[in-house]
């Protein structure tokens, strides 16, 4: 990480699915959605696991890229979404958004100029971009760095305190 004041947040596989599956108990009662899009590529487990959930069947990906590893730059979109849920959102189906992270906010953005009346949700969110989501199950600080299970390998850590024993 570069800086020496940000937090790590290391979520394993077993938390994430938990946390994805509280999303999705949230989303339930919200009436049935008839069309997911996951935002490749931190929205394709959780929308997977929401879709599973609450059984729709209507699967779609938008790609859009903001980070370069840990350095947030310009927003890129490198698959658009499909013609079909356009359609589906234009004719009033009930669209979700589904990401892993609200960060500051740019990617939200984007995405929702694309699907405006669609429903967004987020498993996690951070301050800056908290008021762009609809629903998401955990905030955490804005100079938090959430490290992703698919990000993670298992290895040791040093103490918080710095201290080696």
């Amino acid at each position: 990480m570069s800086n020496q004041n940000q937090k790590s947040f290391p979520v394993t596989w077993d938390q994430f699915h938990r946390d994805s599956r509280a999303l999705a108990w949230r989303l339930a009662g919200m009436g049935t959605f008839d069309a997911v899009v996951a935002i490749a590529r931190g929205g394709l487990v959780p929308a997977a696991i929401v879709a599973r959930e609450l059984n729709i069947r209507t699967v779609e990906t938008v790609a859009v890229k903001s980070y370069d590893h840990q350095n947030q730059g310009g927003i890129q979109v490198l698959k658009q979404i499909s013609q079909p849920v356009l359609d589906l959102a234009k004719n009033g189906s009930k669209i979700l958004i589904v990401d892993d992270l609200v960060d500051t906010g740019s990617t939200a953005r984007v995405v929702r100029e694309m699907l405006p009346g669609a429903h967004f949700a987020t498993v996690y969110a951070k301050p800056k971009g908290r008021d762009l989501v609809d629903t998401f199950i955990t905030e955490v600080s804005q100079d938090t760095w959430i490290f992703f299970p698919w990000d993670l390998d298992v290895a040791y850590v040093a103490p918080i305190s710095g201290g080696t024993d």
